[in-house]
């Protein structure tokens, strides 16, 4: 028997959304790095979509790495909107901000810190869950 045998027993527009679902639930569960992602994976997060993935894309070829998610904003064609669906989907690894890694969106990066102020330690710290000292 071959893997697959059966697929085109199935409803090919049926199968094609049942995959594109998943892939849509499985990428914006887990987040995309933002200066590795490609266009394809980019247009699966909320907000997005081919055209502004492409934009991107393109942002980040001419630009280099994006620093911060808030740097999405100088992105041709992406507004408030579009960034407030899609930033917290969107990670930064060694970004400006600890958080830009994690699935905090900026707008709670503030209160993020608050927190972590009022518990005696750094955002990094906080991020990990333990308490630990400067020269850790």
């Amino acid at each position: 028997m071959e893997w697959g045998e059966y697929q085109h027993d199935v409803d090919q527009n049926k199968l094609q959304t049942a995959l594109d679902d998943t892939v849509v639930s499985c990428v914006n569960a887990v987040g995309v790095e933002l200066n590795t992602a490609s266009k394809q994976i980019l247009s699966y997060i909320s907000g997005l979509g081919p055209a502004l993935a492409q934009q991107i894309v393109n942002y980040r070829r001419e630009h280099g790495p994006f620093r911060s998610r808030r740097e999405l904003k100088k992105v041709p064609r992406l507004g408030e909107k579009a960034f407030e669906q899609a930033a917290g989907f969107l990670r930064i690894r060694n970004g400006e901000h600890p958080l830009d890694a994690s699935a905090v969106h900026p707008e709670r990066y503030e209160l993020v810190e608050r927190m972590a102020k009022d518990l005696g330690v750094d955002v990094i710290q906080l991020m990990k869950g333990r308490k630990t000292s400067p020269t850790e």
